[in-house]
């Protein structure tokens, strides 16, 4: 047996995942966003500009793609916003706010673990062309309504944090890494050369005492500007008005170096160690470093759907999730009726009717067997009988109820 590739998965019940996508479409469909599609094979050089060179998913985590020495270089996207930045730039799209919305897979290699894939998939939500932070309030709030009310779970929590501009950043950074440097013995061996490349990352980082220690280290809400400290004032008092509550959570800095001002994570206790299962933030400068030619402040997000399937299996049966339409079955008796019950399946699949057809050579008793296995509401025989009166007999599964029925009408006693 040749196993599925690590870190991915086969869902053999669709239900529940078209379910959540369909819900989403509609949810964004009402703040007058537009879904749209880009390719699942970007350049590389694409996430160097927009994720940054020293982040773990662009410095070890991408899937690359071996180009037969072709330039430039392939990837799997890992992320799905850089592509619909690209997307924006490329289509030269001038209308603005552009609001879109976008589902599909992204790759990264890391080590599989529970919440943690390979493979996995994203719906991600993007504005861009909205330099006003409440913009940033509405785009939460449209979150926490699609999780709050239209998937009516409750097992999470909603973190904020403000990171300012790039030279808050900077002066933050100078600060934070002076603190690290009194701590070098303390902290593990990447947040030492997260230090050097990239010091907020070191807010990333998993390990137990590290975290311990960064609860004293320098944080950026304290080294914002007077007008960077309105513009937070603003986006808690916003979210405070629309009755969304949330956590302020200093060292939330999310794993990617486009971001700037507004970073948020909806997050579950009930996920364990990978408890984060949508993610966002506002990035003023990506559309430019992407090649754009003029700035273009957005505002986006990403929900991971397999953690979101996690949190919603318990609560699946809440759902009035799409149900299998009820299966008519045609039983041809002999090989020689085969030809008239392909006929009769086809005329009345033309109506609608979800019918499947018995071809093999078998007894009646066992196809009827095989029938109510699998779940038949009705069986329509065919015999040699039936082929020369020009008639169907009709067999109810749940009720053992049989009727001889003229072929002409089957469709319109089906129906009934």
């Amino acid at each position: 047996m040749i196993a599925r590739v690590k870190g991915t998965h086969d869902r053999l019940d669709l239900s529940l995942y078209n379910y959540v996508l369909a819900k989403a479409s509609q949810h964004f469909g009402t703040y007058n966003f537009t879904e749209i599609s880009t390719p699942i094979l970007e350049h590389i050089e694409l996430f160097k500009r927009s994720l940054g060179v020293y982040t773990d998913v662009v410095s070890k985590e991408m899937f690359l793609i071996d180009n037969k020495g072709s330039e430039p270089e392939l990837c799997l996207r890992p992320e799905l916003t850089a592509s619909i930045v690209r997307a924006f730039v490329e289509n030269n799209v001038d209308t603005v706010p552009w609001k879109v919305f976008s589902s599909g897979p992204a790759f990264r290699y890391e080590r599989p673990q529970k919440g943690r894939y390979r493979e996995f998939h994203h719906i991600s939500v993007e504005m861009i062309g909205v330099p006003s932070l409440s913009y940033d309030v509405e785009c939460i709030v449209m979150l926490n309504r699609f999780f709050s009310d239209i998937l009516q779970f409750d097992n999470y929590a909603l973190h904020l944090n403000f990171l300012g501009t790039p030279a808050e950043r900077i002066t933050h950074a100078q600060k934070l890494v002076k603190f690290l440097n009194t701590h070098n013995t303390d902290i593990c061996e990447t947040c030492q050369v997260r230090k050097e490349v990239n010091p907020l990352r070191v807010f990333d980082c998993k390990n137990e005492a590290c975290i311990t220690l960064y609860v004293d280290a320098p944080m950026i809400t304290d080294c914002l500007s007077p007008e960077s400290e309105q513009a937070w004032q603003q986006v808690q008092s916003q979210l405070g008005m629309l009755g969304v509550s949330y956590t302020h959570r200093p060292t939330l800095v999310r794993g990617l170096d486009y971001y700037n001002k507004t970073v948020f994570e909806f997050v579950s206790g009930e996920l364990g160690a990978q408890n984060t299962f949508c993610g966002g933030g506002r990035y003023d400068y990506l559309v430019s470093h992407i090649g754009g030619k003029q700035d273009q402040p957005s505002i986006g997000a990403a929900i991971g759907i397999e953690r979101l399937l996690m949190l919603l299996e318990p609560i699946s049966n809440n759902f009035l999730l799409p149900q299998k339409r009820p299966l008519t079955v045609i039983i041809p008796v002999e090989t020689s009726q085969h030809p008239l019950a392909l006929y009769i399946a086809d005329h009345v699949r033309r109506h609608g009717i979800c019918v499947d057809t018995f071809l093999e050579e078998s007894s009646l008793k066992g196809m009827m067997r095989k029938a109510n296995k699998w779940g038949a509401h009705t069986v329509l025989i065919v015999g040699e009988e039936e082929q020369r009166t020009q008639t169907v007999t009709i067999k109810h599964m749940t009720t053992g109820e049989t009727k001889t029925v003229p072929q002409i009408d089957v469709v319109k006693y089906l129906q009934k």
